[in-house]
């Protein structure tokens, strides 16, 4: 069982020093993955409903600092040698994927091939709002761009003709590491989202779920719809962070297939207390990953 780490770009883990003791701290205690999450705007008010905790309220104070995923793994990709970045998630539909796909590109590149790409399609209806991007049909707009994303970084010379987003022989360099292709990780927890898993992607990331139960019910709605398209769940990347985790979920994590239990954890807001708590964390989990 590998262990992530989504710990970096909020609050205090928007500082610099926090990112690089936390990221580096990380990685010498064996953790596979630093997840970072991504909200371009928050408001003070919100009618949107969060679909991560039962009161339909982000534990996020509106007015807490909140990093672009993407400039902060990069920083975090700079103070590590070998654990992975992944965004969890990028709210791809408010994003031009032309750019995305460049950024996405630039920093797998730079960071050796560690990123994997975690996506969403959003849940609050006054952040599209602020930036422009029609709230409904999300959920088609963001299969057409990884699509069209995944065309770029395959092709030298790329066409694409859509509904949502199109371009004509162009080229976007350079090309991700691993065989011209970045693992999308798709994010959410409900049934259209293990829909979008099964059809599409390649992994999910359950994020803030109750216990095992919810875990084992999900995976096997979610490998009930791989069946129905024709795909192995095995393929998949499994992530999942639970609400309370506990060293004693790993086996049964395991025997349901998921290979990445990611801790959510607050950073300390001095980086000299990162190595500590850190270290303590994976002490905390390390009888139970052999």
């Amino acid at each position: 069982m590998r262990l992530g780490l989504h710990a970096l770009g909020i609050g205090t883990g928007a500082h610099r020093g926090v990112i690089d003791a936390v990221a580096a701290a990380a990685e010498g205690n064996g953790f596979a993955t630093l997840w970072s999450g991504e909200h371009v705007v928050m408001v003070d008010r919100s009618a949107s409903r969060y679909p991560y905790a039962e009161d339909g309220k982000i534990a996020v104070p509106a007015a807490a600092d909140w990093l672009d995923p993407m400039i902060g793994l990069s920083f975090a990709a700079a103070a590590t040698h070998t654990i992975g970045i992944a965004t969890g998630v990028l709210l791809l539909p408010e994003h031009n994927p032309v750019l995305v796909a460049k950024q996405a590109a630039t920093l797998d590149r730079l960071s050796g091939g560690r990123l994997t790409l975690g996506i969403g399609i959003g849940w609050s209806r006054e952040e599209f709002a602020a930036l422009g991007v029609p709230f409904e049909r999300r959920g088609e707009r963001t299969a057409e761009y990884v699509a069209a994303m995944r065309r770029l970084w395959s092709e030298d010379v790329a066409s694409f003709d859509g509904e949502f987003v199109a371009f004509d022989e162009v080229r976007v360099n350079p090309k991700p590491v691993r065989n011209r292709r970045i693992p999308v990780v798709l994010g959410g927890n409900g049934d259209a989202a293990l829909h979008r898993v099964a059809a599409w992607g390649d992994g999910w990331y359950g994020f803030n779920l109750a216990g095992i139960d919810d875990v084992a019910e999900r995976i096997g709605v979610l490998r009930e719809l791989c069946r129905e398209v024709g795909r192995e769940a095995s393929e998949l990347r499994l992530s999942v962070a639970l609400r309370d985790a506990e060293p004693g979920d790993v086996a049964a994590l395991e025997e349901l297939g998921v290979g990445e239990l990611v801790l959510v954890e607050a950073p300390p807001e001095d980086p000299g207390d990162a190595a500590d708590r850190v270290a303590t964390l994976a002490r905390r989990y390390a009888p139970v990953r052999g």
